[in-house]
């Protein structure tokens, strides 16, 4: 659930005023429910809407014909404690990319660094299941983690980070992207209790930020999460 306005808008959703935009299979042919059929369920997590019109959003089968709002309460129930934040001063294209892969892993926030508007059409509506912060400084998001008693960690390639593959990344904890291009700033880099690095193997200095954010993502779900 947003807190600030994106730069982008998720254009006509039709179903979509209960949760997303239409699904589109091959050949864009629409995938998902149609509309309910036989008598509707006595349940409020239903929404009234979804129920008469069919319900072709990209969400799990359990959360078939589920309002926006139950779906939310159900992920609230169950998320896990990592937190993910990326630096915005240069406008990023990758957060959208970033928001999308932390509501696949459920984590109880998206921290948005630096400027307030960004571009979400990368997150494909998923931040409306989503906890997503904006803080307008790398100190003011510092602040708030050691008031959290959240130890932050950047994910970044300096000569001294530490190898992901191997490092013990606590249970409880956030990890900050920086922007693509620069990297982390300074204030992020001083402020974590480390830095860890992604092992490459290429010609490339560096991969996408989106892309290194759903690694890192995916490391903490190795290590703590219940599959």
């Amino acid at each position: 659930m947003s807190e600030f306005d994106s730069t982008s808008s998720d254009g006509p959703d039709g179903a979509a005023s209960a949760g997303g935009p239409a699904e589109a299979g091959a050949e864009g042919r629409p995938v998902g429910v149609g509309p309910w059929q036989g008598p509707w369920p006595d349940d409020p997590r239903y929404d009234p809407d979804l129920l008469r019109e069919g319900d072709r959003r990209n969400v799990l089968d359990e959360y078939r014909y589920w309002s926006v709002e139950a779906i939310v309460a159900d992920l609230d129930a169950r998320r896990h404690p990592l937190h993910v934040a990326i630096e915005n001063w240069q406008h990023d294209m990758n957060i959208g990319t970033v928001v999308r892969t932390a509501n696949a892993f459920n984590v109880a926030g998206v921290h948005i660094i630096g400027r307030r508007r960004w571009n979400r059409r990368g997150a494909m509506v998923t931040d409306r299941y989503l906890h997503v912060h904006h803080h307008e400084s790398a100190e003011a998001f510092l602040a708030w983690a050691a008031a959290e008693a959240l130890p932050v960690f950047g994910v970044d390639l300096f000569p001294d980070s530490a190898p992901l593959e191997t490092f013990e990344l606590p249970r409880a904890c956030a990890l900050v992207f920086g922007q693509e291009g620069p990297g982390l700033s300074e204030q992020i880099r001083d402020g974590a209790e480390a830095t860890l690095s992604i092992a490459q193997f290429g010609s490339t200095r560096s991969i996408n930020a989106g892309v290194a954010a759903g690694i890192a993502m995916h490391a903490w779900v190795r290590r703590h999460a219940e599959v």
